[in-house]
């Protein structure tokens, strides 16, 4: 709005105004005591386009988006731990600490702590974890931790037998944004739709949610629930999103609370690969591609396209062309049921 305010256009105003009968010619005494304060005035402009920016919502940023944001009571999202299960194996009665800490090794490892004391029984021992620092990167697969740290080293070897998950990262600006504009732009009153979608979003974590009222008859409701990698989320963000949502929901409603149905999509594809490239390479980039546009689908479009599949496949620069592509061991489109969702399956390229 104020671009037009610069040190040339403010100056030249002042000197107008100034009398008619001295000097303003470029080095007079006139023009130099007034220059400086041109340069100042000039930003001033522009912190007031800074201003005007940070007080509408859509051009908000960090803390005054906050601040934006607590005008309807919303507060950014923090990060949530991944929780899982470490399973230690050595010999018979060896004491596992609590505060035990494990990673999954590499240039980055991510790493996780026990909780409780426990001790090895019949040669292994489980017992539950979560990760050190708060955030998605403490979402492991199975099987990705196998280093110990501490005086355990050495005495007994750790794993995980099952997925750490329910990590999420601290709200997103964007993601705070969608929340402050969809409690602006529909209202929620008396436990209706909206208000209970809203709740949901509330708890870190969940992503998105689609309510169904009256979906078992006169005061049933039934929230469906997505996490931030759109797939289902950790039965522990199920359970705080429930119990909130019990905390707030009005007098005499009965509330189910589930996660999305997950429907994994299996792609199988024979390509054709440019010189130097590598089939772990390609697959690699197949997964991230079809995983972006399954997230993209996730409650908003129940159909997943063989041809919007192939497309990923063909827009990876060193897949030349493939020769045969089935999706769930077909060509066809797949229909995904209402509460549900589509996530990625199994990859195989051949």
């Amino acid at each position: 709005m104020y671009e037009n305010q610069t040190m040339g256009a403010i100056l030249e105003r002042m000197l107008d105004a100034s009398p008619a009968d001295i000097d303003k010619r470029q080095g007079s005494v006139t023009t130099d005591l007034l220059s400086p304060a041109s340069i100042e005035l000039a930003q001033a402009y522009v912190a007031l386009d800074n201003v005007l920016a940070a007080g509408f919502a859509p051009t908000s940023y960090g803390q005054y988006l906050e601040m934006r944001a607590d005008e309807y009571g919303l507060t950014r999202k923090p990060a949530v731990k991944s929780i899982g299960a470490l399973t230690f194996s050595g010999p018979v009665g060896t004491v596992i600490p609590a505060g035990t800490v494990a990673s999954t090794g590499g240039s980055a490892p991510t790493y996780f702590v026990t909780d409780v004391v426990t001790t090895v029984i019949g040669g292994s021992v489980t017992v539950v974890a979560k990760s050190q620092e708060a955030g998605a990167s403490g979402n492991v697969s199975m099987g990705a931790i196998n280093v110990l740290l501490g005086d355990l080293v050495g005495v007994v070897t750790v794993t995980n037998a099952v997925n750490f998950d329910g990590g999420a990262d601290e709200e997103s600006e964007a993601a705070l944004l969608a929340r402050y504009l969809e409690r602006a732009r529909r209202p929620a009153t008396s436990g209706n739709a909206n208000q209970y979608r809203q709740w949901a979003l509330e708890v870190p974590g969940i992503s998105d949610a689609k309510v169904y009222p009256v979906w078992a008859g006169g005061g049933t409701v039934k929230v469906v629930l997505l996490d931030d990698e759109k797939t289902a989320p950790a039965p522990s963000a199920v359970t705080e999103a429930a119990a909130y949502i019990e905390s707030q929901r009005p007098i005499g409603a009965t509330v189910t609370v589930i996660g999305a149905i997950e429907v994994p999509i299996n792609v199988s594809v024979d390509v054709t690969l440019a010189p130097g490239a590598t089939i772990p390479e390609v697959k690699a980039q197949i997964e991230a591609g079809v995983s972006a546009y399954l997230a993209g689908l996730a409650f908003t479009d129940p159909l997943v396209r063989w041809t919007r599949v192939s497309n990923v496949i063909l827009d990876i620069p060193p897949v030349v062309d493939f020769a045969t592509l089935t999706v769930n061991g077909g060509t066809s489109n797949i229909v995904i049921a209402d509460g549900s969702v589509a996530v990625l399956g199994t990859v195989t390229v051949t």
